[in-house]
C-alpha cells in the first residue's frame, strides 16, 4: 500500500495481437471468411429446409446428422463473429470518437443479422422437428456431440415457443438496428461523451461524467463529493430528453416483443436469460428485503461517523478510515496476486499473466466508457477488462472482480460457444468470489481499527449497492416497463419513479432531499434491449457467491477444484442445477439468509468500529 497516490500512466489494452488494424488484410480476411460461413450455413439450411415445417418425427440418423453439422458450422460462425465484435468493441468502448471503429461495427451488426436469421430457422425447425423433449432426447443418445450439446438443444427448444414467425422475427431483427440498439447507441454516445468544467485543487479542467462520478463517490473532502454531485445533475439535466427518448424507445419496442412472442410479463425472458425459477428469485428478493432494517443501521452508523444524521447520495460511497491510502496499479496487481496465491496457485498466475499481456485498460479518459467489464476473445481464448482506475481500495476490488471473470472464461477454454454460453447470475460468480477472497485476505491483514474500517466500508459499499440499490432499480424498472404499456413517460416521471424507489428501498436511513433522480438516465443496464432487468443477476452473483465461499471455509483446498468445474459449468444447466452440486437450495429463503448473514455480519464489525 502506498500513502500517497502514485501519478502513473495506466495500461490501455493490447488489441494489436487480435488484427493488427482495422484497415488491415487479417481483419479483412477475417470479415470476408465471416460472409463466407454464413452464407455456406443458410444455403445448408436451405438445401436441409432448416424452418418450421409441418410437424414430424426426428428420430432418424439423417436427423442426427443434420443437426450435427448445423451445431458444428454455427460455432464456427459464433467464434468468429464473437471475436470480430469484441475487437471492434475495443476501440468503441475506449473511445467513442472512433469513427471508422463504428462504421464498420454496423456493417458486423448487418452481417449479424444473417447470424440471427439462421438462429430464427433453427428454433423454427427444432420446435417443428422434435414435437416433444422425448424426441429429442433419442436423436441425442445417437451421437456424443449431440450429448456434449444436450443442455443447449434442450434450452433452444423451450425456447423455441416463444418465438413468433420466421418473416415476423426476422423484420423484428432488421429494425432492432434503426430502432432498440440505435437507441442504446445513442445513450452511450451521449453519455461518454459528457464533460463538465470542474475545479479540483485548484485547476479548472473538462472532466468526463466518469471521472466525475469517481470524485463523487470518493474524495475525502464533503465540500468536493456535493460539488461533484451538483455538477453531475447538472449534466444530466442538460441531456435528460434525449436519454428520456432513448429509454421510452427501448422499452416500447421490448413490451411489443414480449407480446407477440407470448411472454408472460415483462420479467419472464429476463428469467429465462438468467435460467432461474420466479421460486427462487422470489425466494433472494424476499430476503434482500428482509435485510433493509440491517442496511439502515449500517447507513445510520456511517452518516454518525462523518458527524450527520442521515446520509445524502454524496456520502453512499465514501470510505470512512484510514482513505488517504492509495494503491497504485503495480501494487493493486500485486496485492491481489499475493492474496490470491493462498487460494490458487493457477488464479494467481493466471491474474499475473493478465497484466503482462496487457488484458486491461485502466485510464478513465474522454470518450471512454464508464464503469467496468471484462469480455471474451473467443479466437484467442482471451478476456479484455475495462475499468477507471482512480487508486481507491474500491478500485482495487473492481480490478479482482473483473479478473475474476476473466479466469471463468479462462476455465471454459476448450468448450465451444454453446457450451459455455453462462447467464448472468452465474457469470458473477467467479468475480464475486475473487472479491470476497480479497476483502477477507485485506481484513486479515488491517494494522489498526482505521484499515479495518476502510475495509469494510469497501465491502459495505458495494453489498449495499447490490442489494439495496438494485432492489430499488428493479422497483424502477418494473414500474416503467408497467406504465410504458400505456404511453411514453417523460423525463420528470422518470425521476419520480426512481426517487420513490429509493425511498422505498433506503428508508431513513437517506436525506429524502439528496437522492439521485438520474440514476436512471447514465446507467446503461436500462438500455440493452436484449438484456432487461440487468439488475438482479449482480444480487444474485453477491449472495451465491458467498455462499460458494462459506463452503470454501468449511472444506479447504479440497473445494478449489470443485470450484473451477463449476465455472467451466456454467452454460450447461440451470442455476438450481448447478447450485445443486454442492448440496445447495437456492429455491429455499434458508439458502438467502445463510448468505446474507455474511453481510450482516459484517456490518456488526462496522457498527462495533
Amino acid at each position: 500500500m502506498s500513502a500517497e497516490k502514485t501519478k502513473e500512466a495506466l495500461p490501455h489494452w493490447r488489441l494489436d495481437n487480435i488484427y493488427p488494424a482495422i484497415e488491415s488484410k487479417e481483419f479483412t480476411e477475417a470479415f470476408s471468411g465471416l460472409e463466407v460461413a454464413i452464407d455456406s450455413l443458410l444455403n445448408f439450411m436451405d438445401e436441409h429446409n432448416i424452418a418450421r415445417h409441418d410437424q414430424g418425427s426426428g428420430t432418424t440418423e439423417a436427423t442426427v446428422e443434420t443437426l450435427r453439422s448445423l451445431l458444428e458450422k454455427m460455432e464456427s460462425i459464433w467464434r468468429l463473429d464473437g471475436t470480430l465484435g469484441a475487437y471492434l468493441y475495443g476501440f468503441i468502448s475506449t473511445d467513442s470518437y472512433n469513427t471508422e471503429a463504428m462504421k464498420v461495427n454496423s456493417q458486423l451488426e448487418i452481417l449479424s443479422l444473417r447470424i440471427n436469421e439462421a438462429g430464427i430457422r433453427f428454433r423454427g425447425w427444432m420446435d417443428s422437428t422434435f414435437v416433444n423433449g422425448e424426441a429429442l432426447n433419442q436423436v441425442v443418445a445417437m451421437d456424443r456431440y449431440l450429448q456434449e450439446h444436450d443442455f443447449y438443444l434442450r434450452e433452444t427448444l423451450e425456447q423455441a415457443k416463444y418465438q413468433m414467425s420466421q418473416d415476423e422475427e426476422t423484420l423484428a431483427a432488421e429494425l432492432s438496428l434503426s430502432g432498440a440498439n440505435a437507441w442504446g447507441k445513442l445513450h452511450g454516445t451521449v453519455t461518454s461523451q459528457i464533460t463538465v468544467p470542474f475545479e479540483l485543487d485548484g485547476e479548472v479542467s473538462e472532466t468526463p461524467v466518469a471521472a466525475l462520478q469517481n470524485i463523487r463517490r470518493s474524495h475525502p473532502d464533503e465540500a468536493v463529493r456535493r460539488r461533484a454531485f451538483d455538477a453531475e445533475i447538472a449534466a444530466w439535466e442538460g441531456v435528460r430528453e434525449s436519454l428520456a427518448a432513448c429509454m421510452n424507445g427501448i422499452k416500447g419496442g421490448i413490451n411489443t416483443l414480449n407480446r407477440k412472442r407470448g411472454r408472460e410479463d415483462s420479467l419472464h425472458s429476463a428469467l429465462d436469460q438468467a435460467r432461474l425459477s420466479r421460486e427462487t428469485l422470489t425466494a433472494m428478493m424476499t430476503v434482500m428485503e428482509e435485510s433493509f432494517p440491517v442496511f439502515r443501521r449500517y447507513f445510520k452508523a456511517k452518516a454518525e461517523k462523518l458527524g450527520k444524521e442521515k446520509l445524502a447520495w454524496w456520502d453512499i460511497f465514501v470510505v470512512m478510515g484510514e482513505v488517504d491510502r492509495r494503491f497504485s496499479f503495480e501494487e493493486a496487481k500485486d496485492f491481489i496476486v499475493g492474496q490470491l496465491q493462498n487460494f490458487s496457485p493457477r488464479l494467481a498466475e493466471f491474474t499475473s499473466m493478465t497484466v503482462a499481456e496487457r488484458w486491461i485498460d485502466a485510464e478513465p479518459r474522454k470518450g471512454k466508457s464508464g464503469g467496468a467489464f471484462c469480455m471474451k476473445v473467443p479466437l484467442l481464448e482471451q478476456s479484455r477488462i475495462l475499468m477507471n482506475f482512480d487508486g481507491s481500495l474500491d478500485q482495487l476490488l473492481t480490478l479482482a472482480h473483473e479478473l475474476g471473470h476473466a479466469f471463468h472464461n479462462e476455465c471454459q477454454v476448450g468448450l465451444t460457444m454453446a457450451q459455455r454460453e453462462t447467464p448472468m447470475t452465474l457469470a458473477e460468480t467467479a468475480s464475486i468470489f475473487n472479491e470476497t477472497l480479497i476483502t477477507d485476505a485485506a481484513l486479515a491483514a488491517a494494522e489498526n481499527d482505521g484499515e479495518r474500517l476502510a475495509i469494510l466500508e469497501s465491502f459495505l459499499v458495494n453489498a449495499s449497492q447490490v442489494i439495496v440499490d438494485i432492489y430499488s432499480r428493479f422497483i424502477f424498472e418494473r414500474e416503467v416497463f408497467e406504465r410504458r404499456e400505456g404511453a411514453e413517460l417523460s423525463a420528470d416521471d422518470f425521476c419520480e419513479i426512481m426517487l420513490r424507489a429509493q425511498a422505498e428501498t433506503y428508508g431513513e436511513a437517506l436525506d429524502l432531499d439528496h437522492r439521485h433522480p438520474y440514476m436512471w438516465a447514465w446507467k446503461p443496464h436500462y438500455y440493452s434491449p436484449g438484456r432487461s432487468y440487468y439488475n438482479f443477476p449482480y444480487a444474485f452473483g453477491l449472495l451465491f457467491g458467498l455462499g460458494l465461499y462459506s463452503i470454501y471455509k468449511e472444506r479447504g483446498a479440497a473445494f478449489v477444484p470443485e470450484y473451477e468445474d463449476l465455472l467451466r459449468s456454467t452454460g450447461q444447466g440451470t442455476a438450481e442445477e448447478l447450485a445443486a452440486r454442492f448440496g445447495m437450495d437456492i429455491t429455499s429463503l434458508a439458502f438467502w439468509r445463510k448468505s446474507m448473514a455474511i453481510v450482516e455480519q459484517r456490518i456488526e464489525q462496522y457498527c462495533a468500529l
